[in-house]
């Protein structure tokens, strides 16, 4: 069962991320407060959720959520920074727009680079903490969005179905079509025995 709070009274934040092993388009952070009070039984870690239920429970957790905020760090920052700090760069701007200040943030995860505001990093907090799974949530689905938008541009990878991740159909097509424009050069876009 999800917990709602670390301790009671505090204004916690939680953050997380979603496309951190693809190999196409950006990765994208939430950082979300909800009520102490929120409850909703398909309240989940993203992962364990089918799309249907994420796209249920995202417009709950931005109607009822004290405060959420959205964040996408492109392709071209990620080859540029590398994919964790563009990670923890997604989830300081996402943050930074909150329209209440956390007392702390919660971070899905076990490394983290420091923010003014403090952090407690939590292994697997997306399937123990109701904000960080709230987060997992619309960073899974704002991204996934995205990914659909590209698709129109490039159908051939079908970013429908895959959103990005390095399936044996999606490196297939990058080996039939060569990478796009939204896919990371830094990656290792085809197994090594085909590059």
């Amino acid at each position: 069962m999800l917990l709602s709070n670390l301790e009671p009274g505090r204004i916690e934040a939680g953050c997380d991320e979603a496309g951190r092993g693809c190999i196409a388009g950006p990765v994208v952070a939430a950082a979300v407060i909800l009520p102490e009070t929120f409850h909703h039984p398909l309240l989940n870690d993203s992962k364990q959720l089918t799309e249907r239920q994420r796209n249920t429970l995202r417009p709950i957790i931005i109607e009822q959520a004290v405060s959420w905020a959205v964040e996408f760090i492109d392709h071209e920052k990620i080859d540029e920074i590398n994919i964790l700090n563009a990670s923890f760069l997604a989830m300081h701007l996402a943050t930074d727009k909150l329209e209440v200040r956390p007392d702390i943030l919660l971070i899905d995860g076990n490394r983290f680079n420091p923010h003014e505001i403090p952090h407690q990093c939590i292994i697997k907090g997306d399937s123990k903490i109701k904000c960080i799974a709230a987060a997992s949530v619309l960073a899974k689905t704002f991204r996934d969005d995205y990914m659909l938008q590209l698709d129109a541009e490039f159908p051939h990878y079908s970013w429908r179905k895959n959103k990005g991740y390095p399936t044996k159909q999606h490196r297939a097509s990058i080996q039939l079509h060569g990478p796009s424009s939204y896919h990371r050069k830094s990656f290792q876009l085809l197994p090594r025995d085909l590059d």
